[in-house]
């Protein structure tokens, strides 16, 4: 369990060991053909040092390989504000949010697929922005006015990744804690529902609610985030967030155990179909 640079590290260097390897190369191989010592390719594989984006790169070039959506990701792991003549937006929040979040919405720009249990609030991609305001305001504790404004453009600036091209596919599974929650008034609530109810009908979103009449669940211990990603050999990771950090599990026994807890929930949970209905019933006043 490690924090977010080091995962990235870590995960990256796998990825360049695999595709050298698929290239056919040695590691002292690989390090002639760009001109470096060989034990410097060894501790970039093995996460033991960082490397920067141009280094990448080079590997990249030596190891032939052309897919973009690949290359992009291996860049943003090694920390990349430019990939793709595409900058990535959340750098000009630098001074507003903390790494941790830098890490995650790095992360969540590049997944193809994001599964997330929430027990307290409605997801980030799903939040209006008065719902957003007033989470943030509560969960960050003296806030002036223009950075509590920044962190909430943040959130709905990240939304966007479901309206790219492919978007994101989203699966949430929702405590019913989290649509009773009232958060910034009924009149707050009310608009958030109703956002939900439309996110639902996505093509690219699977929305479920775990009613209070499934008792005690796998996910009772915390809320959590599964991300994948296409194309990539070994990359997915679990993030756990807390009050002041997050926390990043890559292993592949914590990636399967937090895979079958989800899916556990899907099953105790409503159907999509019924969590539409239900959804609507609240929004009626049921």
């Amino acid at each position: 369990m490690q924090h977010g640079p080091a995962v990235r590290r870590r995960k990256l260097g796998a990825e360049l060991r695999a595709l050298r390897t698929s290239a056919g190369l040695t590691s002292g191989e690989a390090a002639r053909l760009v001109g470096w010592h060989q034990s410097k390719v060894s501790r970039i594989e093995t996460g033991a040092s960082g490397v920067k984006p141009a280094d990448v790169r080079l590997l990249l070039d030596a190891y032939r390989v052309g897919e973009a959506n690949l290359r992009e990701l291996l860049l943003v792991l090694a920390g990349s504000d430019e990939t793709g003549g595409r900058h990535h937006w959340w750098h000009a929040y630098r001074g507003v949010l903390p790494p941790t979040y830098r890490d995650f919405i790095s992360l969540e720009s590049q997944a193809s697929a994001m599964r997330t249990l929430e027990t307290s609030v409605v997801p980030g991609l799903l939040q209006t922005p008065e719902y957003a305001r007033a989470v943030t305001r509560a969960a960050v504790d003296g806030l002036d006015d223009e950075r509590l404004d920044a962190l909430v453009e943040v959130r709905l600036a990240r939304q966007d990744i479901l309206r790219a091209q492919p978007p994101l596919e989203l699966s949430a599974v929702l405590d019913e804690a989290v649509l009773r929650r009232e958060v910034g008034g009924p009149e707050v609530m009310a608009r958030q529902l109703k956002r939900l109810l439309e996110a639902a009908r996505l093509p690219q979103v699977r929305l479920q609610v775990l009613p209070f009449t499934a008792g005690a669940h796998v996910g009772i211990t915390g809320p959590f985030v599964i991300f994948s990603f296409s194309r990539t050999s070994d990359l997915d990771v679990v993030v756990l967030d807390h009050l002041t950090s997050s926390l990043y599990l890559e292993r592949k026994e914590d990636l399967q155990a937090y895979t079958e807890a989800f899916n556990t929930l899907q099953i105790h949970a409503l159907s999509p179909e019924d969590s539409l209905d239900y959804l609507a019933g609240m929004g009626d006043g049921a």
